[in-house]
């Protein structure tokens, strides 16, 4: 797999939705920060978020780099040029900002299904074409300018240009810790109107262990160390990797969050 950086297109004011879609509330968290998060933990190499020019977004965790379409109105190409032109990386996963139910083990799948003869890894789920649930060579930013220049600004007409590897649910699902973490592929899920939203938003919080505490509902490391009555700064680990106590990291179902006590 190659060296693999993280996309998040923040999009803009949602015509069906009457708001920006970065900026709705998440479980004590905004969608935006929430799908940055996710991004970054199935990704080794930093985030990189993509806005219209001179579009306000909600506070993000330190370290993210935020970057700006060179020209609005062209979609998620522009976008997704802006991006893969910022990260120093082989590769990247690119996500929407409405993708909440994301789950770092379908962002390890996807980036697996690069190889040398791949330019893009491209699901095909829930009846669709994924291209905003995708994996990208850094290279493929080259296409798209040329793509850019000539005015062809659809997105799927990228893919004629380049070596693209079509992953069915089938072949997602063969592999057995997205199989065990998201069996539905709610990952793909989107959030394109407001029903959407508060049908997502509605759903119980993911189940995590807390080691000497049994599971507890949570969808950040805040709620989880509230849930289990520790303090914040106890927490260690997360699935036993050290971690900082980000109270806004998103957790997801199976999650293992080690504390210290006593």
């Amino acid at each position: 797999m190659p060296t693999a950086a993280g996309i998040v297109l923040a999009g803009g004011r949602s015509t069906r939705m009457g708001r920006p879609k970065a900026a709705l509330e998440w479980h004590g968290s905004t969608l935006l920060r929430h799908v940055v998060g996710l991004v970054g933990r199935g990704v080794a190499g930093p985030v990189v978020v993509v806005r219209a020019p001179g579009q306000a977004l909600p506070s993000l965790p330190a370290g993210v780099a935020v970057v700006e379409d060179a020209r609005e109105g062209r979609g998620p190409l522009e976008g997704l040029a802006a991006g893969l032109a910022a990260i120093d990386a082989e590769a990247a996963f690119v996500s929407s900002t409405d993708s909440p139910l994301l789950h770092p083990a379908f962002v390890r799948r996807v980036l697996r299904a690069l190889d040398d003869d791949v330019d893009v890894a491209l699901p095909r789920a829930r009846g669709y074409p994924q291209p905003l649930a995708a994996a990208y060579r850094s290279s493929v930013v080259e296409v798209i300018r040329r793509h850019l220049a000539a005015e062809r600004v659809r997105l799927g007409d990228l893919f004629d240009d380049c070596r693209v590897r079509v992953l069915s649910e089938d072949e997602l699902l063969a592999d057995p810790e997205l199989a065990s973490a998201d069996p539905a592929l709610d990952s793909l899920v989107n959030l394109n109107e407001p029903a959407d939203y508060e049908a997502a938003r509605a759903r119980p919080a993911p189940e995590v262990v807390f080691a000497a505490f049994g599971p507890v509902r949570a969808a950040t490391l805040g709620a989880a160390a509230a849930a289990a009555g520790v303090a914040l700064d106890a927490i260690v680990a997360l699935n036993g990797e050290r971690i900082e106590g980000d109270p806004l990291l998103p957790l997801v179902a199976g999650d293992a969050i080690t504390a210290v006590t006593g």
